[in-house]
């Protein structure tokens, strides 16, 4: 281990944010750099959902690297909520994935064949047994998949216990920090240039900016195909307990708060960085919600907004060290996992950087993996 390793860390979502923690465990010292707010984009607008979405469609070892981070909530949450007095509101609510007699697709048995493989308990609902487990559901339903042990948590709040952390611990973090590029002496990363001309000093670069990545990385001196995908939200206020689960659908996902609120998610958009929310994806989604979870129709429509999911073409992560680039390294295009691979993304990075071997072959996510590859798609939308 380098103690006293200086590590520029340069974003300040969930992930950058966890690793710097992470990081001054282990005995380095840290510092966050984030162009905005710190926890503003895609950390903080996304649903909190503690389960892959469609897991079925990526390799093994993507399953495994959300086994692992998943089983570190616990104990992450405990020490978190210690440290900082705030609450993440992590609950198991269970995800019930409901099928309709209009579907186009079904994915119950590939989803029932990877559950079987990985462990996951699932169990398989009859039309009663469905409609019992959530009566806000649609009279056309012909039956579900029901996770009993998926949870979620309140992102909004993750960050905020995450910020109260970096402050406790005297993590230095630099917001309004536009870095413009590297600094390099004698082959070796050695810090980070602003776009004010000034420079930080660092023994390491850890690329972690989200759906920006990708742009800071040709700044960088390499390619890092990350792309952002932007998701419009609504956040509905009703009854507390009217909705029971998270519910997921091709077309939506409804994630129930234990205020009555539930939030309807999400657009998948590829138009850059297009801000704002738009009237047709917001009636998309709201049509969906008449149409699966008709419970829910008198809900009052609260807020909305969006963010910008970090895309990479396969829908994998990049982690690990920049090849040719002594010192730099990246954890970024988490799509739309970000919060699920939080923990074991920041552990894995922490230990790597501090010259620890990580425990899990983390081959599938490094970063040059589609360079000879750039023609793969997206997984399908779900």
């Amino acid at each position: 281990m380098e103690q006293g390793k200086r590590v520029a860390i340069v974003g300040g979502g969930v992930i950058g944010c966890l690793t710097a923690w992470m990081l001054k465990r282990r005995g380095a010292t840290p510092l966050v750099l984030e162009r905005g707010n710190l926890g503003s984009e895609s950390s903080w607008a996304g649903a909190g959902i503690l389960c892959p979405i469609n897991p079925w469609l990526y390799p093994a070892a993507f399953t495994h690297l959300v086994d692992a981070s998943l089983a570190m909530y616990p104990q992450l949450q405990k020490e978190l909520e210690s440290v900082s007095g705030m609450s993440i509101e992590r609950l198991q609510s269970g995800l019930l994935v409901p099928f309709l007699g209009d579907d186009k697709t079904n994915h119950r048995q590939d989803a029932l064949d990877w559950s079987k493989r990985f462990g996951w308990q699932v169990e398989e609902l009859d039309v009663v047994a469905a409609t019992k487990a959530e009566p806000a559901l649609s009279a056309n339903i012909q039956g579900a998949l029901l996770w009993p042990q998926v949870g979620q948590l309140r992102n909004p709040r993750l960050l905020q216990a995450l910020r109260r952390v970096l402050e406790i611990e005297a993590i230095e973090v630099h917001e309004q920090a536009d870095v413009s590029g590297l600094c390099i002496h004698c082959g070796k990363v050695n810090g980070v240039k602003l776009g004010d001309g000034s420079e930080i000093q660092a023994d390491a670069v850890m690329l972690a900016a989200g759906s920006w990545s990708g742009e800071l990385a040709d700044q960088m001196g390499f390619s890092l195909p990350v792309q952002p995908v932007k998701g419009q939200i609504v956040l509905l206020k009703s009854e507390p307990g009217l909705l029971r689960h998270i519910v997921k659908h091709d077309r939506a996902y409804f994630v129930p708060r234990t205020d009555g609120r539930v939030l309807v998610g999400a657009s998948m958009e590829n138009v850059g960085f297009s801000r704002g929310n738009t009237d047709k994806a917001i009636s998309q989604l709201m049509q969906a919600m008449i149409d699966i979870v008709p419970g829910l129709k008198d809900a009052e429509v609260e807020h909305q907004w969006m963010g910008f999911r970090p895309g990479s073409p396969d829908g994998l992560p990049f982690m690990g060290p920049v090849p040719g680039v002594s010192g730099l390294w990246v954890a970024s295009g988490h799509y739309r996992n970000g919060v699920a691979l939080a923990p074991i993304t920041a552990r894995v990075m922490g230990d790597w950087i501090m010259g620890q071997k990580p425990e899990m072959d983390m081959s599938a996510f490094r970063v040059d993996r589609l360079a000879d590859n750039s023609a793969l798609g997206y997984p399908a939308a779900a």
